[in-house]
């Protein structure tokens, strides 16, 4: 039509830029970063990108810059979808923006470390954009062949076979692979480098291991994977077991690792001891002097990640994070690190003897093998005191605490154990209502108590109590509705003696010691 012009869409080129150095981007990859119109790139929250940092040199003043900021780097959030629905999300949002340029007409040179296919979040962009505007991906070196040339030896030869893991996967899993390949590479380290080093040394393949950190980059460390300070690995290293044995010695620095007291592999001795601590369910202040001090004297922390990470960072101290899955393996870890001199701190929320570590610790130690390892108890304020707290006093008589978690017990047991305390008219604080996976059980338990309770008996709803999105609410039990309850979330349901009040305040909840034709008794603790 006369007068009107057809936009062009731009180019989607997907750029590897090798695994540090500026010197290792290709020629094409340089050519292609300075011709582009907008230069896209992925970064966690503090901002700092590293795949700009290599880009850099190739760059021209007066390009567009795209900064996508990742929402979440662990699996720790509020989203509803939790972190799967969290990252989706963000590549959707993340896609629409580059969508926005291509479809103007503008190039997109999208950034990658590395291999733009290779563990890298490029292939996110790909393939939400690749059927609607022309791609091309332009490889690049990736870490492993950096870190291989980094340790100067060797990684596979002849028709010995490498296998590539990530380090997130089950100890377990890692273990079984490592024992049935010639040479492996274990990628995404950082937080998980406790599980590998496990399932390095459970594969009888620590002593053949080498860690590399930042390969081709100025700051680039090369370990033996056994020397390692477990509190120091970043996300950017990788852990090498190459398939034929040196022939030439490794290139590894020597530098001093740990500046612990004491470390894994040190000779036992008998000053290491296990302190399982609890932190409380939220607040700073909530947390007692005697577990800061705890938590101070340390040499090591074991815990859940979400835990630890509540727990200031202390030089020299060693932190072993996990998922909240392995209790008796985070247990086994602790009191080895002791039995080795270590001075272990076990983390919980809460009070760690309430559905928490103290009794995952105690079992454990049962085992012939610790024997000798002392293991102590520090109390924490409960989730459940904290949350009845709020309202004034729904746990002022006799109360039960039950977990709905079906992961260690089975529902008819949880079920079964609902009712009793029903029928025997005890206010009952309720941990571990629902997750993302487990959805159906805060009906059921609302089903099951209305048999034995009033409909409109108070429920107390706190949720992250003593966090920075703390909520507390009272409704009737009848309207509990299971949409608003998460892992996060516990609940007090009432007795028959529970009440509540209004005043100025808001809503008061107390259940009476008192019942009808009791006389009035003073009891020992009023």
């Amino acid at each position: 039509m006369t007068g009107e012009s057809v936009t062009t869409p731009g180019k989607l080129w997907g750029v590897g830029l090798g695994p540090g150095d500026p010197e290792l981007v290709t020629v094409k990859a340089a050519r292609v970063i300075a011709a582009a119109d907008v230069i896209a790139f992925h970064s966690a929250r503090h901002g700092r990108s590293i795949s700009r940092s290599i880009a850099a040199p190739y760059m021209r003043p007066d390009q567009r810059e795209e900064h996508l900021i990742y929402p979440v780097t662990t699996e720790t959030t509020d989203h509803p979808g939790g972190y799967q629905g969290a990252i989706d999300e963000f590549y959707e949002q993340a896609a629409q923006r580059l969508a926005g340029h291509l479809a103007a007409g503008r190039s997109v040179a999208l950034l990658a470390a590395g291999d733009p296919l290779f563990y890298s979040s490029y292939m996110h962009m790909h393939r939400r954009l690749a059927d609607r505007f022309e791609a091309e991906i332009i490889p690049g070196i990736t870490s492993v062949s950096a870190a291989s040339a980094a340790l100067g030896t060797p990684l596979v030869e002849g028709e010995q076979v490498l296998t590539v893991l990530p380090g997130t996967m089950p100890v377990d899993e890692l273990t079984r692979r490592l024992r049935d390949t010639e040479a492996a590479a274990i990628m995404k380290l950082g937080r998980t480098y406790p599980g590998v080093r496990q399932a390095l040394s459970d594969s009888g393949r620590l002593a053949d291991a080498y860690y590399v950190e930042r390969a081709s980059s100025t700051r680039q460390r090369v370990l033996r994977a056994a020397d390692v300070d477990e509190a120091d690995v970043p996300y950017f290293s990788i852990t090498l077991v190459p398939g034929p044995t040196p022939t030439t010695p490794p290139r590894v620095d020597s530098e001093p690792v740990a500046t612990q007291q004491t470390s894994v592999g040190s000779t036992p001795h008998q000053s290491g001891q296990v302190v399982v601590v609890g932190l409380g369910p939220g607040a700073a202040e909530w947390t007692t002097r005697e577990v800061h001090e705890a938590l101070t004297e340390a040499t090591d922390l074991v815990g859940y990640t979400t835990y630890l990470n509540r727990v200031p960072v202390r030089p020299g101290q060693r932190r072993h994070a996990s998922d909240n899955r392995v209790e008796s393996e985070r247990a086994a870890m602790a009191l080895d690190l002791a039995k080795r001199g270590a001075q272990v701190a076990v983390v919980s929320s809460g009070d760690p003897g309430v559905f928490a570590m103290a009794a995952a610790v105690l079992e454990e130690a049962a085992d012939p093998q610790w024997r000798g390892v002392p293991v102590r108890v520090l109390p924490g304020l409960t989730a459940a005191n904290a949350v009845a707290s709020r309202v004034g006093a729904p746990l002022g008589h006799d109360y039960a605490m039950i977990s709905l978690s079906d992961r260690l017990k089975p529902w008819e047991v949880v079920a079964q154990r609902l009712s009793a305390v029903a029928a025997a008219d005890m206010a009952i604080a309720i941990y571990n209502p629902a997750s993302s996976q487990r959805t159906w059980q805060v009906g059921a338990m609302r089903d099951l108590l209305l048999e034995h309770r009033k409909p409109d008996t108070p429920v107390v709803l706190g949720r992250d109590v003593g966090g920075p999105t703390e909520s507390v609410r009272v409704v009737p039990l009848a309207e509990l509705d299971p949409a608003e309850v998460d892992m996060r979330t516990l609940l007090i349901i009432g007795a028959s003696t529970t009440a509540t009040l209004e005043t100025d305040q808001g809503v008061r909840v107390y259940t009476s010691r008192r019942y009808a034709g009791i006389g009035d008794v003073t009891s020992t603790g009023a």
